[in-house]
């Protein structure tokens, strides 16, 4: 019998990209709008420091989610490798690793953020302004997190079965549920900051639910049984080893926004709209919110390209079909290039209206358009650094993965918060994103041209780990 998963090591590239990163991409387009609905009734119905709390919260939750996200990826990258190599007993195995692992650690994570909320919440940069609001919508939150720990690795999994538009679905359901309750709590039950957060909590929860009912029901080509919960160290080794590029990404991602937010409450100097200067942390860490409102949606095509590359990368080099690899990386290239060229041109063109559209905050107009394009200088460039990553990823080449994650945040954004704010003040910390950005795209890119020219690059790491196992 012919498995789903047989098409991607069979199928025309292009068409198999297609396949794969249209339904990632509208998946993660979904998000992106709902998260600029929720910023929008935030904004509208709230107010700033609203805007600020969700600022300083959502990294910690992500951080805490990640460990499901960064196991989904580190057991994919296994489970697609087995199925090219048709070891289902292997890929069946990995799962029931996985299921175990993301459990036990998003919720011991998520009783630790409940013991103590307000230290991590004044590490993340709450301030006095900022943190009641952020205390309820982080509590509240903590309560779907396990639910969206799950459901972030089941994603990765079904992808690897190569089933994208189930996976989709496993990013769209929350997202839909998040916006259909957000006017329904903020603006017609007045619940405020939480109402956002029930929202979004109820959408992570019915996503969880949606996953464990793909598995459960027999439409997955990985079985649940109770001899595949049966602890493997050497896969949870290699798991762990390539999944720990996810986690230090998201933990590099994590500590930015600890540096970032506290660098904006030094640093957020802002020119008000009566022409006066002002301490302005909070409106700083604002400005930030709502341009991060937009990170997601200039991104959802690199990030699709990226997530529907990995499971064909991860199957071909498991079959030793080098060319369909290469041609593969090529062609996301060309894609996400193009793609975060026209996401420029229109962030630039409307900067003032996507603004004016998500507030009626006089400041937050005056300050925002500005600090958006300089942000998004090098969003051009963006795909790059996604895609270095995700090559060595999915091929289970850890090192090479993990420095690429760590250039991007960890070598070069971070370091730039903290030194050009001393010298720019806040456009200091505005334009360390877009460089930080520029020079982790010409790292993956020499990266990536050594790992696909250079004689035996490919065949070598074959070779030795066929040595190993003899």
């Amino acid at each position: 019998m012919k498995k789903t998963s047989d098409k991607l090591g069979t199928e025309s590239i292009g068409k198999l990209l297609l396949q794969q990163s249209v339904p990632a991409a509208m998946g993660f387009l979904v998000m992106s709008l709902y998260q600029m609905v929720d910023t929008f009734f935030v904004s509208r119905f709230i107010g700033e420091t609203a805007i600020g709390a969700i600022t300083v919260v959502l990294p910690i939750t992500f951080l805490i989610s990640s460990f499901g996200m960064a196991i989904g990826v580190g057991g994919s990258s296994i489970i697609s490798r087995a199925l090219g190599n048709n070891e289902k007993e292997k890929a069946e195995l990995t799962f029931g690793n996985q299921l175990r692992l993301t459990l036990t650690l998003v919720i011991s994570f998520v009783l630790l953020g409940y013991l103590f909320n307000e230290p991590i919440l004044r590490l993340f940069g709450a301030n006095q302004l900022i943190l009641p609001e952020a205390k309820t919508y982080f509590n509240i939150l903590l309560i779907g997190i396990p639910f969206l720990g799950w459901a972030m690795m089941s994603n990765n999994v079904i992808r690897a079965e190569g089933k994208p538009k189930v996976a989709m679905l496993t990013l769209i359901i929350p997202a839909v549920v998040n916006i259909i309750l957000d006017p329904i709590l903020i603006y017609y039950f007045k619940m405020g900051i939480a109402g956002a957060a029930w929202a979004t909590t109820l959408g992570y929860m019915f996503s969880g639910i949606y996953t464990a009912w793909f598995f459960l029901s027999g439409k997955s080509e990985l079985g649940i049984s109770r001899k595949f919960f049966k602890f493997s160290g050497p896969i949870v080794r290699e798991m762990s080893s390539i999944g720990s590029v996810t986690l230090v990404r998201q933990g590099s991602f994590s500590v930015l926004a600890i540096v970032l937010n506290n660098a904006l409450n030094k640093y957020g100097l802002i020119e008000f709209s009566d022409g006066m200067n002002n301490e302005g942390g909070a409106h700083a860490i604002a400005i930030y919110g709502l341009i991060r409102t937009f990170t997601l949606f200039v991104a959802f095509p690199n990030i699709g390209v990226t997530q529907g590359l990995m499971p064909i990368v991860g199957y071909n080099y498991g079959s030793k079909q080098f060319d369909r690899l290469k041609n593969s990386i090529w062609l996301a290239l060309k894609w996400t290039t193009l793609a975060s060229t026209v996401m420029f041109v229109l962030v630039y063109l409307f900067s003032e209206q996507l603004i004016g559209f998500f507030t009626e905050d006089a400041d937050l107009r005056l300050n925002t358009p500005r600090a958006l394009k300089i942000v998004f200088l090098s969003l051009p460039l963006m795909g790059i650094g996604f895609i270095g990553a995700a090559y060595f990823q999915a091929i289970g080449k850890t090192k090479p993965a993990m420095f690429l994650t760590l250039a991007r945040q960890g070598l070069f954004m971070i370091p730039l918060v903290i030194i050009l704010p001393m010298i720019f003040q806040l456009d200091g910390i505005w334009f360390s994103i877009p460089i930080g950005e520029f020079l982790a795209s010409i790292v993956s890119a020499a990266m990536i041209y050594l790992a696909l020219f250079r004689k035996d690059a490919l065949i070598k790491p074959i070779l030795r780990s066929s040595k190993e196992g003899a």
